[in-house]
């Protein structure tokens, strides 16, 4: 065969053989905790479980819920699309919670605790990630949470928890302080002190979308205050009995047992 035929045929062999190429699919890019439009806010415990339980703090259940509620206010204020993985007190199964924050789309996810340890005097915030796409963002929010006066810095750390490792998502799980401190506890008790914890963690999220100094705190809501009391009414003037005519001091009828009227 000439040449000119071999090296055409050679051409037209490389040409197939390119084209026969596999292609890999593109492999999927998981969302940088920066351009996130939506936040899953999970509340820890619920139903069944309720946690942390210590003499000085209220059930972990009750109060995960309380301030992820007033989270979820706070970023809906801010603009974001906003799921709740439980709004009331019920049990939630983590790989339920775990299907909601996968099926979020372009979100992040932000899971409520609070911290329990035999030492009383243990106190102090930490707050978890797993995979490193969301590293930044559990550090911003561990930040504004320690800027709390008297807070205790207690680290951000890597963790295999369910909810966190199973994540599509960048996703966090908060310690907000230690049920079974007697300080944080009694915190824990107050609902303007779970009022600043949601804004402490809210600035954070908001911050990591838009930048530092983005976020705008809105008034804290109105929670366990009692009703303004009653001021007891003046005492009434008695007025004076007139007797009837024909009657004076000295002619009523005396009264059984002497007492007045």
């Amino acid at each position: 065969m000439p040449s000119s035929m071999w090296g055409k045929g050679a051409a037209l062999c490389a040409l197939f053989l390119a084209g026969c190429q596999v292609v890999a699919p593109p492999q999927q890019v998981k969302n940088t905790s920066r351009t996130f439009t939506s936040v899953v806010v999970d509340a820890g415990h619920g139903g069944r479980d309720s946690g942390a339980y210590r003499r000085y703090g209220p059930p972990e259940k009750v109060v995960t819920l309380d301030v992820a509620t007033r989270l979820s206010r706070k970023l809906r204020e801010s603009q974001f699309n906003v799921v709740m993985t439980r709004t009331s007190d019920v049990f939630i199964p983590l790989d339920t919670r775990v299907d909601i924050e996968n099926g979020t789309p372009n979100s992040i996810f932000v899971s409520i605790h609070f911290n329990d340890s035999r030492r009383r005097g243990v106190k102090g915030f930490e707050t978890y990630y797993h995979s490193p796409y969301a590293a930044e963002l559990a550090q911003n929010i561990q930040s504004r949470l320690c800027s709390l006066n008297g807070a205790v810095n207690r680290g951000v750390h890597t963790a295999d928890f369910r909810v966190v490792r199973k994540a599509d998502y960048p996703a966090v799980l908060v310690e907000c302080g230690y049920l079974s401190n007697r300080s944080e506890g009694r915190e824990a008790r107050d609902g303007n002190y779970r009022d600043l914890l949601a804004d402490k963690i809210a600035q954070a999220i908001v911050e990591q979308r838009h930048g530092v100094g983005a976020y705008r705190a809105s008034a804290p809501a109105v929670v366990n205050q009692e009703p303004p009391r009653q001021q007891p009414p003046p005492p009434q003037q008695r007025k004076p009995v007139l007797n009837p005519p024909g009657e004076g001091p000295g002619l009523a009828p005396p009264t059984l047992g002497g007492h007045g009227p």
